[in-house]
Protein backbone atom coordinates (compact mmCIF):
# COMPACT_ATOMS: atom_id res chain seq x y z
CA UNK A 1 0.00 0.00 0.00
CA UNK A 2 3.10 3.04 0.48
CA UNK A 3 4.00 1.85 -3.27
CA UNK A 4 0.45 3.46 -4.07
CA UNK A 5 0.32 6.04 -1.87
CA UNK A 6 3.95 7.05 -2.71
CA UNK A 7 3.24 6.76 -6.77
CA UNK A 8 -0.72 8.62 -6.40
CA UNK A 9 1.99 11.52 -4.50
CA UNK A 10 4.77 11.57 -7.16
CA UNK A 11 1.68 11.73 -9.50
CA UNK A 12 -0.03 14.37 -8.79
CA UNK A 13 2.82 16.48 -7.72
CA UNK A 14 4.74 16.04 -11.17
CA UNK A 15 1.56 17.05 -13.22
CA UNK A 16 0.86 19.50 -11.17
CA UNK A 17 3.96 21.39 -11.86
CA UNK A 18 3.61 20.31 -15.68
CA UNK A 19 0.04 21.70 -15.67
CA UNK A 20 0.12 24.63 -13.52
CA UNK A 21 3.56 25.35 -12.48
CA UNK A 22 6.11 24.54 -9.28
CA UNK A 23 4.18 27.08 -6.61
CA UNK A 24 0.93 24.63 -7.11
CA UNK A 25 3.37 21.37 -6.78
CA UNK A 26 5.22 22.93 -3.97
CA UNK A 27 1.81 23.95 -2.13
CA UNK A 28 1.11 20.10 -2.22
CA UNK A 29 4.16 18.94 -1.40
CA UNK A 30 3.56 21.41 1.87
CA UNK A 31 -0.35 19.43 2.17
CA UNK A 32 1.25 16.16 2.60
CA UNK A 33 3.93 16.93 4.44
CA UNK A 34 0.90 18.46 7.31
CA UNK A 35 -0.55 15.34 6.73
CA UNK A 36 1.98 13.38 7.58
CA UNK A 37 2.52 15.46 11.27
CA UNK A 38 -1.07 14.76 11.73
CA UNK A 39 -1.19 11.70 11.66
CA UNK A 40 2.06 10.66 13.18
CA UNK A 41 1.66 13.23 15.90
CA UNK A 42 -2.49 12.24 16.27
CA UNK A 43 -2.58 15.84 16.39
CA UNK A 44 -6.52 16.48 17.01
CA UNK A 45 -7.98 19.75 18.47
CA UNK A 46 -11.13 18.07 18.78
CA UNK A 47 -9.32 15.57 21.11
CA UNK A 48 -7.47 18.19 22.71
CA UNK A 49 -10.15 20.39 23.98
CA UNK A 50 -12.53 17.68 24.86
CA UNK A 51 -9.91 16.21 27.42
CA UNK A 52 -9.55 19.90 29.00
CA UNK A 53 -13.47 20.13 29.07
CA UNK A 54 -13.95 16.55 30.11
CA UNK A 55 -10.86 15.34 32.30
CA UNK A 56 -9.19 19.07 32.63
CA UNK A 57 -6.13 17.62 31.19
CA UNK A 58 -4.33 20.52 29.03
CA UNK A 59 -1.47 19.02 27.22
CA UNK A 60 -3.05 19.50 23.92
CA UNK A 61 -4.43 23.01 24.32
CA UNK A 62 -0.65 23.75 25.57
CA UNK A 63 1.15 22.36 22.72
CA UNK A 64 -1.39 24.24 20.84
CA UNK A 65 -0.39 27.57 22.73
CA UNK A 66 3.51 26.54 21.61
CA UNK A 67 2.29 26.20 18.21
CA UNK A 68 0.59 29.75 18.28
CA UNK A 69 3.24 31.43 20.03
CA UNK A 70 6.14 30.10 17.46
CA UNK A 71 3.92 30.56 14.45
CA UNK A 72 3.36 34.49 15.51
CA UNK A 73 7.28 35.14 15.93
CA UNK A 74 7.41 35.17 12.37
CA UNK A 75 3.89 35.96 11.41
CA UNK A 76 3.94 39.18 12.89
CA UNK A 77 6.83 40.67 11.94
CA UNK A 78 6.43 39.79 8.58
CA UNK A 79 2.62 41.34 8.45
CA UNK A 80 4.08 44.47 9.93
CA UNK A 81 6.66 44.69 7.55
CA UNK A 82 4.00 43.50 4.32
CA UNK A 83 6.23 41.49 2.27
CA UNK A 84 7.83 38.39 2.77
CA UNK A 85 8.73 37.37 -1.35
CA UNK A 86 5.96 38.84 -2.60
CA UNK A 87 3.10 40.88 -0.42
CA UNK A 88 1.92 39.15 2.52
CA UNK A 89 -1.68 39.42 4.39
CA UNK A 90 -3.15 38.08 7.29
CA UNK A 91 -6.29 36.15 8.29
CA UNK A 92 -7.86 39.11 10.01
CA UNK A 93 -11.65 39.32 9.99
CA UNK A 94 -14.69 41.08 11.75
CA UNK A 95 -15.88 39.88 15.35
CA UNK A 96 -19.52 39.85 15.31
CA UNK A 97 -22.66 37.53 15.92
CA UNK A 98 -21.66 35.14 12.79
CA UNK A 99 -17.94 34.37 14.45
CA UNK A 100 -19.71 33.91 17.77
CA UNK A 101 -22.38 31.36 16.48
CA UNK A 102 -20.26 30.11 13.54
CA UNK A 103 -17.39 28.81 16.29
CA UNK A 104 -19.97 27.64 19.10
CA UNK A 105 -21.69 25.34 16.27
CA UNK A 106 -18.00 24.35 15.22
CA UNK A 107 -17.29 23.15 18.25
CA UNK A 108 -20.39 20.92 19.06
CA UNK A 109 -19.93 19.55 15.70
CA UNK A 110 -15.91 18.84 16.52
CA UNK A 111 -17.31 17.05 19.34
CA UNK A 112 -20.07 15.04 17.49
CA UNK A 113 -18.27 14.63 14.51
CA UNK A 114 -15.06 13.17 16.14
CA UNK A 115 -12.91 15.97 14.12
CA UNK A 116 -11.81 18.88 13.27
CA UNK A 117 -11.06 20.59 9.80
CA UNK A 118 -7.49 19.42 9.74
CA UNK A 119 -8.90 16.58 11.77
CA UNK A 120 -11.43 14.88 9.54
CA UNK A 121 -8.96 15.17 6.63
CA UNK A 122 -5.72 13.17 8.17
CA UNK A 123 -8.28 10.84 9.24
CA UNK A 124 -10.52 10.01 6.62
CA UNK A 125 -7.03 9.84 4.64
CA UNK A 126 -5.71 7.13 7.09
CA UNK A 127 -8.16 4.91 6.43
CA UNK A 128 -11.13 5.81 9.02
CA UNK A 129 -14.41 5.28 7.04
CA UNK A 130 -16.62 7.72 9.42
CA UNK A 131 -14.57 10.48 8.71
CA UNK A 132 -15.20 10.00 4.71
CA UNK A 133 -19.26 10.86 6.32
CA UNK A 134 -17.95 13.41 8.42
CA UNK A 135 -16.49 14.91 4.70
CA UNK A 136 -19.18 14.68 2.88
CA UNK A 137 -21.68 16.23 5.28
CA UNK A 138 -18.54 18.95 5.77
CA UNK A 139 -19.05 19.85 2.25
CA UNK A 140 -22.38 19.79 1.86
CA UNK A 141 -22.76 22.21 5.59
CA UNK A 142 -19.91 24.25 3.79
CA UNK A 143 -22.30 25.10 0.95
CA UNK A 144 -25.44 25.72 2.61
CA UNK A 145 -23.54 28.58 5.03
CA UNK A 146 -22.72 29.87 2.04
CA UNK A 147 -25.98 30.09 1.15
CA UNK A 148 -26.54 31.68 4.12
CA UNK A 149 -24.14 34.33 4.17
CA UNK A 150 -26.34 36.94 3.27
CA UNK A 151 -28.17 36.54 6.50
CA UNK A 152 -24.87 36.35 8.92
CA UNK A 153 -23.79 39.32 6.94
CA UNK A 154 -26.05 41.49 8.22
CA UNK A 155 -25.69 40.23 12.01
CA UNK A 156 -24.39 42.94 14.32
CA UNK A 157 -20.51 43.42 14.09
CA UNK A 158 -16.87 45.05 15.49
CA UNK A 159 -14.72 45.93 12.61
CA UNK A 160 -11.58 43.67 12.14
CA UNK A 161 -8.92 44.21 14.86
CA UNK A 162 -5.43 43.49 13.44
CA UNK A 163 -3.13 44.05 16.57
CA UNK A 164 -0.21 44.45 14.53
CA UNK A 165 -1.42 47.29 12.47
CA UNK A 166 -3.39 48.79 15.03
CA UNK A 167 -0.48 49.12 17.52
CA UNK A 168 2.38 47.76 15.74
CA UNK A 169 4.82 44.11 15.83
CA UNK A 170 6.66 44.56 19.11
CA UNK A 171 2.72 45.38 21.51
CA UNK A 172 1.39 42.85 19.39
CA UNK A 173 3.67 39.69 19.51
CA UNK A 174 4.23 40.75 23.40
CA UNK A 175 0.10 40.35 24.00
CA UNK A 176 -0.38 37.39 21.53
CA UNK A 177 2.73 35.41 23.80
CA UNK A 178 1.38 36.86 26.88
CA UNK A 179 -2.00 35.40 26.26
CA UNK A 180 -0.71 31.80 24.75
CA UNK A 181 1.86 31.76 28.14
CA UNK A 182 -1.27 32.37 30.01
CA UNK A 183 -3.72 29.86 28.92
CA UNK A 184 -0.90 27.40 29.22
CA UNK A 185 0.11 27.94 32.82
CA UNK A 186 -3.60 27.97 33.42
CA UNK A 187 -4.37 24.83 31.97
CA UNK A 188 -1.31 23.40 33.65
CA UNK A 189 -2.48 24.72 37.20
CA UNK A 190 -6.19 23.45 36.96
CA UNK A 191 -4.68 19.91 35.87
CA UNK A 192 -2.68 19.77 38.65
CA UNK A 193 -6.00 20.81 40.86
CA UNK A 194 -7.99 18.20 39.47
CA UNK A 195 -5.75 15.32 38.84
CA UNK A 196 -2.49 15.77 40.74
CA UNK A 197 0.79 15.68 39.39
CA UNK A 198 1.08 13.92 35.76
CA UNK A 199 2.61 9.94 36.12
CA UNK A 200 2.12 9.81 32.81
CA UNK A 201 5.59 7.70 31.40
CA UNK A 202 6.89 8.64 28.13
CA UNK A 203 5.47 6.53 25.24
CA UNK A 204 8.16 5.44 22.64
CA UNK A 205 8.96 7.15 19.75
CA UNK A 206 9.66 6.40 16.04
CA UNK A 207 10.16 9.02 13.49
CA UNK A 208 9.37 6.45 10.94
CA UNK A 209 6.11 5.08 11.94
CA UNK A 210 5.30 7.44 14.85
CA UNK A 211 3.74 7.92 17.11
CA UNK A 212 5.48 11.55 17.64
CA UNK A 213 5.35 13.38 20.67
CA UNK A 214 2.58 16.18 20.57
CA UNK A 215 5.13 18.80 20.59
CA UNK A 216 6.39 17.53 17.40
CA UNK A 217 3.38 17.77 15.94
CA UNK A 218 3.09 21.55 17.29
CA UNK A 219 6.55 22.47 15.71
CA UNK A 220 5.71 20.73 12.71
CA UNK A 221 2.20 22.60 11.83
CA UNK A 222 4.27 25.89 12.59
CA UNK A 223 6.38 25.43 10.12
CA UNK A 224 3.59 24.31 7.78
CA UNK A 225 1.54 27.49 8.21
CA UNK A 226 5.18 29.84 7.87
CA UNK A 227 5.83 27.87 4.53
CA UNK A 228 1.80 28.70 3.16
CA UNK A 229 2.30 32.10 4.43
CA UNK A 230 6.06 32.10 2.41
CA UNK A 231 4.63 30.79 -0.81
CA UNK A 232 1.39 32.49 -0.75
CA UNK A 233 1.41 34.95 1.07
CA UNK A 234 -1.52 34.29 3.37
CA UNK A 235 -2.19 32.77 6.40
CA UNK A 236 -2.61 28.40 5.98
CA UNK A 237 -6.85 27.48 5.56
CA UNK A 238 -8.92 24.91 5.21
CA UNK A 239 -12.12 25.05 4.16
CA UNK A 240 -12.88 27.52 1.80
CA UNK A 241 -11.84 24.45 -0.78
CA UNK A 242 -15.23 22.51 1.13
CA UNK A 243 -17.55 25.14 -0.44
CA UNK A 244 -15.55 24.96 -3.31
CA UNK A 245 -15.91 20.92 -3.81
CA UNK A 246 -19.72 21.67 -2.95
CA UNK A 247 -20.51 24.10 -5.16
CA UNK A 248 -18.67 22.78 -8.64
CA UNK A 249 -21.32 19.59 -8.82
CA UNK A 250 -23.80 21.81 -7.83
CA UNK A 251 -23.18 24.04 -10.89
CA UNK A 252 -23.20 21.36 -13.25
CA UNK A 253 -26.15 20.41 -12.38
CA UNK A 254 -27.60 23.34 -12.88
CA UNK A 255 -27.98 25.14 -9.89
CA UNK A 256 -27.01 28.65 -10.36
CA UNK A 257 -24.60 29.24 -7.60
CA UNK A 258 -22.10 31.32 -9.11
CA UNK A 259 -25.27 34.16 -8.61
CA UNK A 260 -24.86 33.90 -4.70
CA UNK A 261 -23.84 36.75 -3.16
CA UNK A 262 -20.67 34.60 -1.67
CA UNK A 263 -19.34 34.04 -5.25
CA UNK A 264 -19.71 37.55 -6.07
CA UNK A 265 -15.84 39.05 -4.92
CA UNK A 266 -13.93 38.50 -8.09
CA UNK A 267 -11.03 35.86 -6.79
CA UNK A 268 -13.83 33.73 -5.30
CA UNK A 269 -15.77 33.85 -8.77
CA UNK A 270 -12.48 33.02 -10.46
CA UNK A 271 -11.81 30.19 -8.41
CA UNK A 272 -15.57 28.53 -9.24
CA UNK A 273 -14.77 29.03 -13.07
CA UNK A 274 -11.50 27.89 -12.69
CA UNK A 275 -10.42 24.12 -12.20
CA UNK A 276 -10.33 22.78 -8.72
CA UNK A 277 -6.51 21.99 -9.00
CA UNK A 278 -6.10 26.06 -9.54
CA UNK A 279 -7.52 26.42 -6.11
CA UNK A 280 -4.19 26.72 -3.42
CA UNK A 281 -6.18 25.26 -0.60
CA UNK A 282 -7.86 22.50 -2.66
CA UNK A 283 -4.35 21.16 -3.86
CA UNK A 284 -3.29 21.61 0.10
CA UNK A 285 -5.87 19.42 1.15
CA UNK A 286 -5.65 16.99 -1.21
CA UNK A 287 -2.03 16.75 -0.02
CA UNK A 288 -3.17 16.69 3.31
CA UNK A 289 -5.00 13.32 2.50
CA UNK A 290 -2.81 11.61 0.94
CA UNK A 291 -0.05 12.63 3.61
CA UNK A 292 -1.80 10.95 5.82
CA UNK A 293 -2.35 7.87 3.75
CA UNK A 294 1.36 7.70 3.10
CA UNK A 295 1.92 7.71 6.38
CA UNK A 296 -0.69 4.81 7.97
CA UNK A 297 0.85 2.74 5.51
CA UNK A 298 4.23 3.37 6.63
CA UNK A 299 2.90 2.98 10.30
CA UNK A 300 0.82 -0.33 9.55
CA UNK A 301 -1.98 0.79 10.85
CA UNK A 302 -4.03 0.92 7.11
CA UNK A 303 -7.17 -1.08 8.29
CA UNK A 304 -10.46 0.38 7.41
CA UNK A 305 -13.66 -0.64 9.50
CA UNK A 306 -16.25 -0.41 7.31
CA UNK A 307 -19.07 -1.29 9.59
CA UNK A 308 -19.57 1.99 11.28
CA UNK A 309 -23.24 1.93 14.47
CA UNK A 310 -25.65 4.20 13.01
CA UNK A 311 -26.01 6.25 16.27
CA UNK A 312 -22.04 7.07 15.36
CA UNK A 313 -23.43 7.59 11.87
CA UNK A 314 -25.89 10.17 12.38
CA UNK A 315 -23.42 12.05 14.42
CA UNK A 316 -20.81 12.07 11.80
CA UNK A 317 -23.36 13.72 9.53
CA UNK A 318 -24.95 15.77 11.99
CA UNK A 319 -21.83 16.85 13.55
CA UNK A 320 -20.31 17.33 9.72
CA UNK A 321 -23.08 19.40 8.75
CA UNK A 322 -22.09 21.94 11.64
CA UNK A 323 -18.66 21.87 11.14
CA UNK A 324 -19.35 23.06 7.26
CA UNK A 325 -21.88 25.59 8.20
CA UNK A 326 -20.25 27.03 11.49
CA UNK A 327 -16.76 27.39 9.73
CA UNK A 328 -18.40 29.50 6.69
CA UNK A 329 -20.12 31.94 8.83
CA UNK A 330 -17.18 31.97 11.51
CA UNK A 331 -14.62 32.79 8.73
CA UNK A 332 -12.43 29.83 8.79
CA UNK A 333 -11.62 26.78 11.08
CA UNK A 334 -9.73 25.52 13.56
CA UNK A 335 -6.69 26.43 11.28
CA UNK A 336 -7.82 29.59 9.24
CA UNK A 337 -9.62 31.25 12.28
CA UNK A 338 -8.22 30.20 15.32
CA UNK A 339 -4.65 29.44 14.19
CA UNK A 340 -4.13 31.52 11.38
CA UNK A 341 -6.03 34.39 13.04
CA UNK A 342 -4.38 34.39 16.15
CA UNK A 343 -1.26 33.36 14.80
CA UNK A 344 -2.04 37.00 12.49
CA UNK A 345 -2.89 39.01 15.92
CA UNK A 346 -6.73 39.13 14.58
CA UNK A 347 -8.51 39.10 17.61
CA UNK A 348 -11.03 37.70 15.85
CA UNK A 349 -9.23 33.86 16.72
CA UNK A 350 -8.93 34.53 20.53
CA UNK A 351 -13.08 35.62 19.95
CA UNK A 352 -13.50 32.13 17.96
CA UNK A 353 -11.63 30.17 20.51
CA UNK A 354 -13.93 31.50 23.33
CA UNK A 355 -16.99 30.82 21.41
CA UNK A 356 -15.35 27.15 20.10
CA UNK A 357 -14.62 26.08 23.79
CA UNK A 358 -18.01 26.46 24.53
CA UNK A 359 -19.32 24.64 21.62
CA UNK A 360 -17.00 21.60 22.65
CA UNK A 361 -18.68 21.82 26.05
CA UNK A 362 -21.79 21.34 25.02
CA UNK A 363 -21.09 19.12 22.35
CA UNK A 364 -19.16 16.94 24.90
CA UNK A 365 -22.27 16.21 26.99
CA UNK A 366 -24.58 15.39 24.01
CA UNK A 367 -21.71 12.47 22.81
CA UNK A 368 -22.82 10.01 25.10
CA UNK A 369 -26.72 10.37 23.17
CA UNK A 370 -24.97 8.88 20.47
CA UNK A 371 -23.03 6.50 21.94
CA UNK A 372 -19.99 8.59 21.88
CA UNK A 373 -17.67 8.15 24.88
CA UNK A 374 -14.96 10.33 26.62
CA UNK A 375 -12.64 8.33 24.33
CA UNK A 376 -11.71 9.34 20.91
CA UNK A 377 -13.92 6.64 19.32
CA UNK A 378 -14.34 7.03 15.57
CA UNK A 379 -12.33 9.84 15.48
CA UNK A 380 -9.57 12.56 15.35
CA UNK A 381 -7.28 11.24 17.93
Amino acid sequence: MFGLAAISILGVAVWLGLSSGGTQAALFGVGVGAGVVLYHASFGFASSWRALVSEGRGEGVRVQMLMLAVTSLVFIPVLAAGEWFGPVRGAVAPLGVSVVAGAFLFGVGMQLGGGCASGTLYTAGGGNIRMLAVLVAFIAGSVIGAQHQPFWADTPALPSVSLVERFGPIPALAFTLSACSAIALLSLAAERQRNGASDREPRAVSWLRGPWPLVAGALGLAVINIATLAITGRPWGITSAFVLWGSKPLLALGVDVASWPYWQPEARAAALRASVWADVTSVMNVGIVLGAFAAATVAKRLSPTWKVPLPSLAAAILGGLMLGYGARIAYGCNIGAFFSGIASSSLHGWLWMAAALAGTTLGTRIRPFFGLGASNQGGAR
